[in-house]
C-alpha cells in the first residue's frame, strides 16, 4: 500500500499475524474493528482498503505454510458475524469451495483452529 513504507507493511504483517496466531490458539475469533485497535505498528481502520490487503497477505503466507487461511477468524461485529468478501475471494483463489460459504468458514475455521490450539511450542 502506497501510504505504507516497504518496512512499516512488513512490520504490519508480522504484527497482525503474531496476533491472529495467538487469538486462534485460543480458539477465538475478533472483530475487524478490535483486531484494528490491537495494531501498533501500523495504523489501520476497520473498512480500509489496507486491512484488506494485509489480512490477504497474512492468509496467503500462513497457508503456503500449510495452516490454513488464518483471517478465518477475522469477523463482522455485526450482521452474520463471519469474514468479509475478501476471505471468501481468497478462499475461492486458493481452490476451496465456496459455493456455500457458511460451509467454507466453518470448515476453514476447523483447520485454522485445529493447528494453532494443538501446538507443543
Amino acid at each position: 500500500m502506497e501510504r505504507f513504507t516497504d518496512a512499516d507493511w512488513a512490520a504490519g504483517v508480522a504484527e497482525m499475524t503474531g496476533i491472529l496466531q495467538r487469538l486462534a490458539t485460543s480458539r477465538s475469533m475478533v472483530t475487524y474493528s478490535d483486531l484494528a485497535r490491537a495494531m501498533h505498528t501500523v495504523r489501520l481502520e476497520a473498512h480500509d482498503e489496507a486491512m484488506n490487503h494485509m489480512l490477504l497477505e497474512v492468509s496467503r503466507n500462513e497457508a503456503e505454510a500449510g495452516r490454513g487461511l488464518l483471517s478465518v477468524i477475522v469477523v463482522h461485529k455485526l450482521g452474520d458475524m463471519e469474514p468479509g468478501k475478501g476471505f471468501f475471494g481468497l478462499a475461492k483463489d486458493m481452490g476451496l469451495d465456496t459455493s456455500d460459504q457458511t460451509k467454507c468458514w466453518i470448515n476453514e475455521t476447523k483447520k485454522v483452529f485445529a493447528h494453532w490450539s494443538n501446538r507443543k511450542d
